[in-house]
């Protein structure tokens, strides 16, 4: 054997160790991506999943709120339907008690047109009525303001009209020009008012 078929067995004995030695790093490359890609395939999966199920959470939201929203019109529109038919029974109450009092006026108008009717007969009536009327009103809780003598007070009283007079004390009512009325709590009309001092 000479020297250069030595030298070159030796190199082919490193290039075969080296070969192998490429060939199980190779390998064990393969053999740790593959491992990742599992790892990497397992994560995704995972991911995957918990996003499936927090879609199916949000459209569950969703589909609650749809309720809910539709639920709260359906509540609005119940709501306005029933404050409009409680609104029509009160009205519908009031027109009732007062149409006798009507009823009454009417009898009156044509009694004044018979001649049997005195003026003193005609004033009765008229008073019959304006009593029923007034009952009415107090069926209704309804309630005439006390003005005269009472201290001016502007959540009940309009004054219209101011005098000094040292007979009354200050900011007396003296005078009442209209009527007002109060219905519980609520002033339906102000009392029209003239006031001294």
């Amino acid at each position: 054997m000479n020297m250069f078929s030595k030298g070159n067995e030796k190199k082919d004995e490193q290039n075969t160790n080296a070969s192998s030695a490429t060939e199980q790093n190779n390998e064990e490359i393969g053999a740790k991506s593959c491992n990742e890609n599992i790892g990497d395939t397992a994560e995704t999966d995972l991911v995957k999943t918990m996003l499936d199920e927090k879609t199916k959470q949000c459209e569950e939201y969703f589909g609650m709120l749809q309720r809910t929203a539709a639920e709260f019109d359906n509540f609005k529109k119940r709501t306005a339907k029933e404050k409009e038919a409680l609104y029509s029974d009160a009205v519908s109450d009031t027109i009732s008690a007062i149409l006798p009092v009507v009823d009454n006026f009417e009898r009156a108008m044509k009694a004044s047109e018979s001649e049997e009717t005195t003026s003193a007969s005609f004033k009765e009536g008229i008073d019959l009525v304006y009593r029923q009327l007034k009952d009415v009103l107090k069926n209704l809780g309804v309630e005439e303001i006390k003005c005269v003598g009472e201290e001016f007070d502007p959540q009940l009283h309009n004054a219209v009209m101011h005098i000094e007079d040292d007979s009354f004390g200050d900011n007396t009512v003296v005078d009442e020009f209209q009527k007002g009325y109060i219905l519980k709590d609520k002033v339906i009309r102000h009392s029209m008012v003239k006031v001294a001092n």
